[in-house]
């Protein structure tokens, strides 16, 4: 039947695919729900009670469209930042305004250039837009800043993802690093930077905010430390003439007036955000000690989830995550080789850890024995 559709080339070429299988889906196949939800790099501890107040406030007026220019967000960002408005895109996410990134860079057949194994929603967007992907296998179980550098070169690419911290390792490069691998970058050559998971990384991490480079796009979210994925609201900081291009583009009224007023309260409430913070790392520690008394390796992780390499090979840490799933434990893992030898596990409440606690070592000796 889809022959018969007047669909465009490229999108002829396109797979029948989406990045990812989500938990519902998966729920719905099984016919039960998981009892312990660790595998989206979600914050199970919730947002702010100033949030829920600010968007059940905001319910009574859903009646009305959004504020198509997002003022008070954008506002707020910039201020809390200490940048201008000009500075700040808001967008559906992150995922939203990678979408629009490649649909502003990117023609058909231009290479850009990411990590092997990286956040496969870029990969996604890239492919959807024509674009040629070009990519760099990790090294030591983080991106290669020397490699990618290499491929942007080679490849003339106009654009370059990287995030840092990293999904779906947790690994981290310091700023100065960042620093050092961005002035190598050719002025031609934009730089999405991914910091969806800069809350929860160490102080050093972080590069100072500097929006004088037009090159350079940093992508933020309230999905992570804040606890609001379902609102599906992220930013972007940059240059104002780079800034100002994405309106060429953005969907205007896509940004819900309850998601507006909710990150607003959020980024109002940053006491409660460093509550986040400390239980978060409290959580990647617990994570870290099941890894160990499993005799297993836990990676280093500046994010809100834990991969543990289950000190096999791929085809191993599958079937450990498939004994998990069957104990109605959600996790996920990559599936890149090298990569994928761990299982990723995200921090969530006390309750939920304890069930994987208990399901990990079973699922562990299940996967053994079918081995």
């Amino acid at each position: 039947m889809t022959d018969r559709l007047p669909l465009t080339p490229l999108a002829r070429l396109l797979p029948d695919t989406v990045p990812f299988v989500g938990p519902e889906a998966q729920e719905r196949t099984r016919g039960r729900p998981f009892r312990a939800r660790l595998g989206a790099n979600e914050n199970g501890f919730g947002p702010s009670p100033r949030v829920v107040a600010a968007m059940a406030e905001a319910a009574g007026e859903m009646w009305k469209y959004c504020d198509p220019d997002n003022f008070d967000l954008k506002s707020g960002i910039a201020a809390h930042l200490g940048l201008q408005a000009g500075n700040v895109v808001i967008g559906e996410g992150i995922d939203g305004l990678l979408g629009l990134t490649v649909r502003l860079f990117v023609r058909e057949g231009d290479a850009v250039v990411t990590s092997l194994g990286a956040y496969p929603t870029f990969n996604y967007h890239v492919a959807g837009f024509g674009g040629r992907l070009v990519t760099v296998p990790y090294r030591d179980d983080r991106e290669d800043l020397g490699a990618l550098l290499d491929a942007v070169r080679r490849e003339n690419a106009p654009l370059v993802y990287l995030s840092n911290p990293d999904n779906p390792m947790g690994s981290w490069w310091a700023a100065s690093e960042i620093e050092a691998f961005f002035e190598a970058l050719p002025e031609t050559t934009i730089l999405i930077l991914d910091e969806a998971y800069g809350e929860t990384a160490p102080p050093d991490a972080l590069p100072a905010i500097d929006v004088s480079r037009p090159n350079l796009v940093r992508m933020r979210t309230f999905s992570k430390a804040y606890g609001l994925a379902g609102l599906r609201c992220g930013y972007a900081i940059g240059h104002p003439d780079t800034i100002r291009v994405f309106e060429k583009v953005r969907n205007h009224y896509g940004m819900n007036r309850m998601a507006q007023a909710g990150c607003l309260a959020a980024l109002h409430d940053q006491d409660y955000l460093a509550g986040i913070v400390a239980r978060t790392a409290a959580g990647r520690h617990r994570i870290a000690e099941i890894a160990t008394g499993h005799g297993l390796k836990p990676l280093p992780a500046a994010t809100n989830f834990v991969a543990i390499d289950c000190g096999r090979d791929g085809a191993f840490a599958l079937k450990v995550m498939q004994e998990l799933l069957a104990r109605d434990v959600f996790v996920r893992k990559p599936m890149v080789p090298v990569l994928d030898r761990t299982v990723r596990i995200s921090v969530g409440p006390e309750a939920e850890i304890d069930l994987f606690e208990a399901a990990f070592g079973p699922a562990l000796e299940a996967a053994r024995q079918s081995s």
